[in-house]
């Protein structure tokens, strides 16, 4: 076995100082002082003999490619040591600790408070951290260890990553009840394709939906990009066209006083899948444990119900 010549402490120092950039942020914020946190950098790239900071003069300083590599390796191996300790606490004990969730912002708003809700209720003295971000910054927040796991899809995940699939989630066209199409029970892409489409203007999203097009010889109409599904509800439910949308895990049937109208796509078109994404071979907490078990029992309850 490898002997191992430094502490978690210098490894919470250097990833402090690697998150910050800074030397004197990162003191700051670990309530040390600046020796401390440079003590400990000198002294990692001593005993493993590389070079982790690009020191630029009055400007902080930057993780090297190798820097960066052994940051993410030590960011796991602390959040695995503080698993251990929450799990060392936990043993005859409530769960409790820190569970830090991302969500893909489809669903996030709609489905994440409901969980954390119940999660909270039964499991009251673990603090949930939940953010909200689209696919390649959630992916890379969970590579980087920042995440015990992540809620998205199955759009362009690494073989690092491990993926629980939960739910599969068909595209669907939300529509303007004044629409010329609202009043059917289906539509196929080639119906849809010279009208106006309000496309989602997401790296992977907006991929995946024109690709619906692409794969059946078909070519959208996109007339207006937005970041936002509320934006995108807004300006459909302006006439201004339709808009595609996956149909998320929770009831998602409109007010009587709403002009939008949802209509299932016929014929060939690929779903998406919703589901938990982990790092591989990145145990879960007791915490991660309970909320998973919560997840795969609401995903159930309402997916035999599940209507657009």
């Amino acid at each position: 076995m490898t002997p191992v010549h430094f502490t978690l402490k210098q490894l919470r120092y250097f990833t402090a100082a690697g998150e910050l950039s800074s030397v004197t942020q990162a003191a700051e914020m670990m309530f040390v002082s600046q020796p401390s946190i440079s003590s400990a950098i000198m002294h990692l790239e001593e005993v493993t003999g590389l070079k982790l900071f690009i020191r630029h003069h009055a400007q902080g300083l930057s993780l090297t490619s190798q820097g960066l590599e052994f940051y993410r390796k030590a960011r796991k191996l602390l959040d695995e040591a503080s698993a251990l300790a929450q799990f060392a606490e936990s043993l005859g004990s409530e769960v409790s600790g820190i569970l830090k969730l991302v969500g893909f912002p489809t669903f996030t708003p709609r489905l994440m408070p409901i969980l954390m809700k119940r999660f909270s209720d039964k499991y009251p003295n673990v603090i949930i951290d939940c953010d909200e971000m689209h696919q390649r910054d959630l992916i890379r927040g969970i590579l980087d260890s920042h995440y015990d796991m992540g809620i998205t899809y199955d759009m362009e995940l690494p073989n690092t990553i491990d993926f629980y699939p939960l739910a599969s989630l068909p595209p669907y066209v939300l529509i303007n009840k004044d629409h010329t199409l609202s009043d059917r029970h289906s539509v196929s892409l080639e119906d849809l394709a010279p009208y106006p489409l309000i496309m989602l203007d997401w790296p992977i999203s907006r991929q995946y939906f024109t690709s619906l097009f692409l794969n059946n010889g078909l070519k959208p109409n996109i007339a207006h990009y937005t970041q936002s599904t509320g934006m995108a509800r807004g300006m459909v439910e302006s006439g201004f066209g339709y808009s595609l949308l996956n149909a998320p895990i929770t009831d998602d049937k409109f007010s009587d006083n709403s002009n939008l109208v949802a209509i299932p796509i016929e014929g060939a078109v690929n779903p998406l899948t919703m589901g938990v994404a982990m790092l591989h071979q990145n145990p879960l907490t007791p915490a991660g444990e309970a909320f998973l078990a919560i997840l795969k029992d609401y995903t159930e309850e309402i997916t035999a119900s599940l209507s657009i």
